[in-house]
């Protein structure tokens, strides 16, 4: 994919609606681009309202979604074998590894994967 420099993971945008100050730098961008998992985790939150649908609605507007296709697929079982990691994880990680783009993300357990640009987000 050409142009994109970062994937986006499901806990940076979420502390982009949160509005932190630590993701400011991504939260002025344009576009962001995820995955569809992202998008999957975000809409299908647990007893979700009406108006946090709305605002996360109107975020994935600004989004570029990448689906699964079967490359990713492959890779992701490949990561979720050689690593303890959970499903969405490897499938989010195998998308930033197959677009060869970083993956920017607060959630340490990434760091385990081989082959994945990260960039590490502290919030705290």
């Amino acid at each position: 994919m050409s142009g994109i420099e970062y994937l986006i993971d499901t806990n940076i945008l979420i502390y982009i609606l949160q509005g932190k100050p630590q993701v400011k730098y991504f939260a002025e961008s344009e576009i962001l681009t995820i995955s569809c998992i992202t998008e999957m985790e975000v809409l299908g939150k647990y007893q979700i309202s009406e108006p946090e649908r709305q605002v996360i609605g109107n975020a994935l507007e600004h989004c570029q979604i990448i689906d699964i296709d079967s490359k990713i697929k492959q890779m992701a079982i490949n990561i979720k074998q050689q690593n303890r990691i959970k499903l969405p994880d490897a499938i989010i990680a195998a998308t930033a590894i197959k677009n060869n783009i970083a993956l920017v993300t607060a959630d340490k357990g990434f760091k385990k994967i081989s082959g994945l640009d990260l960039l590490m987000i502290d919030i705290t």
